[in-house]
């Protein structure tokens, strides 16, 4: 298997992975399973239904779906889902980075998906859910994360696209009343279990995809979403193993605390020691807080639990300093700047440290700044996470703390 270095434009998370070049037989291969799975889904759907509504049809003990609240309404965050919804999603469901060359990748299919559900746009979740299962999904359920001129380019998954659009269908299975949702959720889920976890002294660590498995694990900070780990171990029957996923999570990040202030970019953990490292694949440079580790303190600030919260507060005595518009894209892990380019992702991640902190007026300029931010100079990612960053900082959209029992689900058969 060769390394293909991939440029980094805007969100860098996936700039480099292992490359598996395809072939035209796989291709072929690849279009007729695709046509097979078309051809079942409707009777797929129709077992699900039948087996719900059958006596005994649902065990008990089996995974459960986690009902979420549609929560009270917010203009601007519904108004920044639907922007980014119109303006980088294609009729087929495609969601195009429109300023980084018109390719797509795992990691927007589920920045849409979750964005649909939070404002409750079925069609719109069900097509891009489409297109994202038939060009993009692998037979072990997790997805390739890069496509580009009408191919998969590279087969690898991103794991922080493979939790996302789990989270997202779960959600979607509770506020569409669609139970085929949940099993998907729970088929990405068990891949992500089996293919994209690593044992450590701490605990079990969310990897950044198969390929950073090893002696040697390459993990992303940006990626950890105590949110999503808790719901889907609700859905899977495995609340436990999920916990302890989030505390090895927690683990690798107050490891990274100890020597630096601010989360990197990138980190690889050997023997159960985290440490900093630049981008994979990157040509030397130093480990960065930039638009990967931004997405840290948003995450941590949405979750039910108040020692994520903690985490995302503790960056808030650098990051409040700053003025609302003056977020800069990259910093060293002291949060000293080191580029004069601003980012509506990092005025975002602001917001979410200060909503963490509990100095919520300072998070309505923050994100006011960063949507200002994304109109001057638009892109993909900035107007995802202005949109992501108001639904999980101002509403309950994507969900209320806690969740109650959802409808039972039976087994699906295999992963």
């Amino acid at each position: 298997m060769t390394a293909v270095v991939v440029p980094a434009v805007e969100s860098g998370e996936h700039e480099w992975m292992p490359r598996r070049r395809s072939t035209r037989a796989a291709r072929q291969r690849a279009r007729r399973r695709r046509a097979r799975r078309r051809a079942l889904v409707p009777l797929v759907a129709l077992a699900v239904v039948a087996a719900l509504l059958l006596p005994g049809g649902a065990p008990s003990g089996q995974p459960v779906a986690v009902p979420v609240p549609a929560g009270a309404a917010d203009p601007d965050a519904e108004a920044a889902a639907r922007d980014f919804l119109d303006r980088y999603v294609d009729p087929d469901g495609r969601v195009i980075r429109r300023d980084q060359g018109g390719d797509t990748v795992s990691e927007g299919q589920a920045y849409a998906m979750l964005l649909a559900v939070a404002v409750g746009d079925r069609a719109r979740f069900d097509v891009v859910w489409d297109w994202t299962r038939e060009e993009l999904q692998r037979r072990d359920g997790l997805l390739s994360w890069h496509w580009r001129d009408g191919r998969i380019t590279d087969p690898e998954p991103a794991a922080d696209a493979d939790v996302d659009a789990a989270h997202a269908l779960l959600i979607a299975a509770d506020r569409f009343d669609e139970p085929r949702y949940a099993r998907d959720a729970l088929r990405i889920a068990r891949a992500v279990r089996r293919l994209e976890t690593a044992d450590t002294p701490a605990g079990p660590v969310l990897v950044a995809g198969p390929w950073a498995a090893g002696r040697t694990l390459t993990v992303n900070p940006g990626y950890f979403d105590p949110l999503a780990f808790g719901r889907l171990g609700t859905l899977t029957g495995e609340p436990a193993w999920w916990d302890e996923l989030t505390e090895g999570g927690y683990a690798v990040v107050d490891d990274l605390a100890e020597d630096h202030r601010f989360p990197p970019d990138w980190a690889v953990v050997i023997d159960g020691d985290a440490m900093p490292v630049p981008a994979p694949g990157s040509s030397g440079g130093s480990a960065r807080y930039g638009l990967d580790a931004a997405r840290l303190p948003v995450r941590f600030a949405a979750a039910c639990d108040p020692r994520a919260r903690h985490r995302a507060a503790a960056l808030w005595p650098t990051l409040s300093d700053v003025a609302p518009s003056m977020h800069a894209q990259t910093s060293d892990l002291s949060g000293r700047p080191v580029t004069r380019v601003r980012h509506p992702m990092a005025a975002v991640a602001a917001a979410a440290s200060a909503s963490a902190a509990g100095d919520r007026d300072r998070v309505g300029p923050l994100l006011d700044a960063a949507t200002a931010l994304d109109r001057r100079t638009p892109s993909y990612y900035g107007a995802a996470w202005v949109a992501l960053g108001r639904v999980l900082l101002e509403t309950e959209l994507l969900g209320g703390c806690p969740a109650a029992p959802g409808p039972r689900l039976p087994d699906p058969a295999g992963s």
